[in-house]
Order: C-alpha cells, then structure tokens, then sequence
C-alpha cells in the first residue's frame, strides 16, 4: 500500500484545484511572508478548456522552479507596502521627501498601490506613464465636469468642462525614480529576484537650456540693485559665486575669510523649508561643504558691505557677532533672509528693467562665464556644488558653450590664411569685372590712375572703345556711363567728357532706390514729353526698339518704361541692372543719352 503524503511534502510539490466556475487554480508554497510573517504561496488561475490540464500543470512546474531557484517573489505585499517601507528609510533632504509622498499620493498609489510587488512588468509601466503624459487625471476619456471644490458646493464659472492636462516629464521621470529606489531596495531584501523597472522607459530627460542674462543685461541688473548697497552686494555675491538662493541667505560672517591670500567663502549651511517647520538651517543640498575662491572685486565690495554692518550695529550698541548672517534685514544679522523673498524682491526689480530672467539664472551665468573664460568642467562643478565630477555641469551648460569647443575654434582661428579685406562694390568690379562692359571701364580706370590719360584730358569716346576692345558701340557707352558714375569722367557745361580734374575716392554705386541717367553726349534739358526713339540693350544685344512720348529728364518715367520694356521680351525685372536703354531725338544720328537703371529700384 503506497505511503500517503504528508502536508509538507504536498505543500512543497503544489496542487492544482477545480474552482467552481470551472477554472484551474495553480497553489504552491513558497515560504514565509517576511512582511507579514505568514506562509507565503504563488497561485495563478488557468481558464477552463480541453487544455486547461495541461497549461496548469506547466504553471506548477515553473513556480516549482522558481521557489527551488529563489527566483519567484517571497511576499504577497502590495507596491502601497512596498513604497510605505521604502519612504520610511529614505535619506535624502525632507524636501525631496515630502515632495515623493505626494506623487505617491497623487499619482502611484491610485493606479497601482493595489498590486502586489511581483505583478509589476515593464507594459504595465509603460502604460501607465504613458497614461500620465495624457492626462494627469488619469480621465477614462469621457465627458465630466472639473468642479473647484470636492465639498457640496454651488457651480459656478470656477467648475468647467474636464480638459486633458498631461503631466510634464519631469514629474513622470521622478515617479519613475521613486519606484526604481523601492524595487532596488525589494530586490535587496529579496522580496523580488528580478527588477521589473530595469525594463521600463520613462521620458527621456529635458534637454538643458540655460539662458543666463547677457552682459549688458548683467551690467543693468548690478546697476539697478546697487540704488540699496546691502541689496547690490547680495546681487553681485550671487553673480560671482553661483551659489543657490539658500546657500548665501545662510552664510555667516565667520564663513567669510578676506585675508590676503586666502579670499573665500565658505558655504556649509542653507536656508530651506522643511515640511511642517517653516523656514530653517540644514546642510546643503548635497551634503557636501565647499568653499569658493573670490575675485578681487568682490573682496572689496564685501569688505564695504561688512564696514556697513559693523557700523549698524555699533549705532545700536551691540557687537557684530560671528555667528551674524552676511545678509539679513536685522540691525545686528541675528536673522536670516528667507529665500523666497529675495526671489520676490529680485523678480520686482527685473521686471521694472523689462529682463525676462530669475535669481536662478544668476547661477547659470557665472557657470557659462567660467566655462567661456577656459575654467575647466571639473573645477566650475566644485564652484556649483555639482556632483560626479563634472557630469552634471557638462550636461547642464556644454549645450550652452563648450570649452573644448572654444580651444577648438582658436586653433582653427590660428591656422587659418589672414583674412581678406573686404572691398567696396567699385574694386570689386574694378579687380573681378564680370561683364564686358566693366572690363572695358575697369581698363579706362587704370590708364587714368597710372596718368596714362591725365586729368582734363578727353575722355576715350565710344567709337574708339568699340573698335579697340571689339565691342558693340552700346557697351562701350554702357562703360563710359559707369566711368562717369565712379566720379572718374565729367563733363563741364555742354563740352565732351572729359577726366575728372580731382579724382575722388571710389565709392559705391547709387544707393537703393536711386535712379541713374547719365548722358553720354550733349544732353538738352527738356522739360515737356516728347516723341523719342527707344533702344533696350542687354549685354550688348538689341533686345527691341519702340518709339513713345516721354520727357527724357524724367528718370522715373524712364525707368518705367525700360522696365516694361525688360517684361515684354520676356526678361526677369531684378535683372534690371543688365539692360541700357538709348535714347534717340528722331533724325539725330547719336542718342540723346543712354539710361541705366538701378538694380534696386522697384
């Protein structure tokens, strides 16, 4: 007769029961809760089916070999336990805890406080961030009403239509380094075998923008601050240092060491809130004391403020103590500046300068300032108080200037060929003409520079350029026109062109806006429309020749005609600068004049 199992042995392999609506339940024993010091077992319920059997026997065996691998979770305790247990024995600032009960509070314990630990996976997590980046209500998408108070209350315009409001990332990556701080400390105390939030992926961090004020609007901020000494030398203590707003409220005068050679100040305490005792002294925000080099400048502007102080106090009959705080609205400094009236006070007088910026921003603009000035990472970290060495300050201000960036950029400044010298529109053309008819100008211009040509001689007419530089007639009046714009030809009274007795600088050509109508020959000065023939040039080509009624010396009226002209035979008017326009008095056998347009007349 078989030897019937005892209740251990029947523990230890598992059982598979049929529950009444059909369904397998999988049981195995796996040992001691140590939470609640009860037997501990893993159950799983399989769905009835023709497979139902074989699916629950399969389950059996992989608890079996997760109890025998110490592989399974050891407690039955839910993540509202697991979290409770965890805040307990947290030792960061009262601050950052106060501030990750009330995202448990808030957020964690509705959705998932009910779960037990080992029933946590990375879609769960997934889902429930994502969730948190739709709405912060975790709203199931229907309509409702947000009401402004959870009391029996009267609607008013305060109660309004539910409108989405997704959390911001930043809290959803501190919901996610809460509960990765608990299931490291489960898989410690081997309530877990695996992390479940190894595998999950909350929002990627924000990409670090520090917008310090610039210069000029540092120099404003000084200025206006300085209209109260006491209040300017806060300022400026701030703009140096880069300490937070609670670290110099909280700096005393024995902290403070003007000596020469040895200029610091020593930060080793802070002024914050502490959940449910107001304002008060602790250590600083990463335990750390550090003390922070001064500058010249600002040794004097502390040894002044500190005559001040001595001399208040003196008017009071009392001592200036050591234990006095460098910044306070007390006579004798016995008290300390609150940080968020400082916020306050520096938020007023920004505002009166029309600067967007905070307090805060002080902090990153001494940072960029050292970084800028070839300070390296490491040595700005321990002036900020930032942790890791410089990670922290490389990830915060390289998007904002980089150190090796710059050393790179004068290298590369030093190996590069002098730079050239920028050249008016006049020699540019002079030195690279890009068209047949500059060329033809840029070489009239060296014979008159070289005195080839001497000043009061005639000027080179037409026909000769024409013929010595193979060039149609137009083009060689088209140079004669730039000749006479670059102050190089003149013409006195009704006589021909000549070379200018007194050469000017060459300038640039016509401004914007400004139209050129240069005669070329004599040129009446008709003051009535009359019958003119018209040539369009463009390069030298005969574009078309029309004849209008139009009073020559009316430049803008040539200009809208060659401009028309240009749209007619199909060019492009911003190409305006290309085209000339002859002139002609009908039974003349030379122009009138030639027109050359602006190119940046419209």
């Amino acid at each position: 007769m078989p030897r019937r199992a005892s209740s251990a042995e029947s523990r230890a392999r598992g059982s598979i029961e049929t529950r009444p609506n059909g369904r397998l339940r999988v049981t195995v024993y796996a040992g001691i809760d140590p939470v609640t010091g009860r037997r501990h077992y893993l159950r799983e319920d399989i769905p009835a089916g023709p497979k139902a059997r074989r699916e629950a026997e399969d389950v059996r065996i992989r608890f079996l070999a997760e109890v025998a691998a110490k592989r399974n979770p050891r407690t039955s305790a839910t993540i509202d336990q697991l979290l409770e247990r965890y805040l307990d024995q947290f030792s960061g600032s009262p601050t950052t805890l106060d501030l990750y009960r009330t995202h448990v509070r808030n957020h964690i314990s509705p959705v998932l406080g009910h779960l037990r630990v080992g029933q946590l996976d990375p879609e769960t997590l997934d889902s429930f961030y994502g969730e948190l980046l739709r709405c912060r209500s975790r709203c199931a998408g229907r309509r409702r009403v947000d009401h402004h108070s959870a009391d029996p209350h009267a609607c008013d315009d305060r109660c309004a239509p539910h409108q989405c409001k997704p959390l911001a990332p930043t809290t959803v990556r501190h919901i996610h380094f809460i509960l990765s701080g608990a299931y490291k400390r489960a898989v410690r105390w081997r309530w877990l075998a695996v992390n479940p939030m190894a595998q999950a992926e909350p929002p990627p961090p924000p990409r670090p923008n520090p917008q310090p004020p610039t210069a000029a609007e540092a120099a404003r901020i000084v200025n206006e601050s300085w209209r109260d000494p006491d209040w300017g030398t806060l300022v400026w203590t701030a703009m140096t240092t880069g300490a937070r707003r609670g670290e110099f409220c909280g700096i005393r005068v024995s902290a403070v060491d003007l000596d020469e050679g040895r200029e610091t100040i020593w930060l080793r305490r802070a002024i914050r809130r502490e959940p449910g005792a107001g304002w008060t002294e602790a250590d600083l925000k990463t335990h750390q004391q550090r003390r922070i080099a001064l500058d010249a400048e600002t040794v004097t502007v502390l040894r002044a403020h500190l005559s001040r102080c001595r001399a208040r106090a003196d008017a009071i009959g009392v001592e200036l103590r050591p234990d006095a705080y460098l910044f306070s609205g007390a006579p004798d400094c016995s008290t300390f500046l609150t940080p968020d009236s400082v916020t306050q006070r520096y938020d007023r007088m920004v505002a009166r300068l029309g600067i967007e910026t905070t307090i805060h921003k002080l902090r990153h603009y001494s940072a960029t300032e050292l970084i800028a000035g070839g300070v390296d990472p490491r040595t700005v970290a321990g002036r900020l108080g930032h942790s890791g060495g410089g990670t922290t300050t490389l990830k915060a201000y390289t998007a904002w200037v980089s150190e090796a960036d710059q050393r790179a950029a004068k290298g590369l400044g030093a190996g590069m060929p002098r730079r050239p010298v920028e050249l008016n529109e006049v020699e540019q053309i002079r030195s690279d003409p890009r068209y047949p008819y500059q060329a033809v100008a840029a070489a009239v211009a060296e014979l008159i520079d070289d005195q080839t040509i001497a000043p009061g001689d005639p000027a080179p007419s037409a026909v000769d350029l024409a013929a010595q530089h193979e060039i149609s007639l137009a083009t060689a009046k088209r140079s004669l026109v730039l000749l006479t714009e670059w102050g190089l030809l003149t013409r006195q009274g009704r006589g021909p062109l000549c070379v200018a007795e007194s050469l000017a600088a060459p300038t640039a050509v016509a401004p914007a806006a400004e139209v050129l109508a240069l005669p070329v020959q004599i040129a009446p000065e008709p003051t009535e429309a009359r019958l003119l023939r018209l040539t369009v040039w463009h390069r030298g080509q005969i574009v078309t020749t029309f004849s209008t009624a139009l009073d020559p010396a009316n430049a803008a009226a040539l200009h809208g005609v060659l401009a028309s002209a240009v749209r007619r035979s199909g060019g492009d008017e911003a190409e305006i600068a290309d085209y000339e326009m002859d002139v002609h008095v009908p039974g003349e056998p030379e122009p009138l004049l030639s027109f050359v347009a602006s190119p940046w007349t419209s």
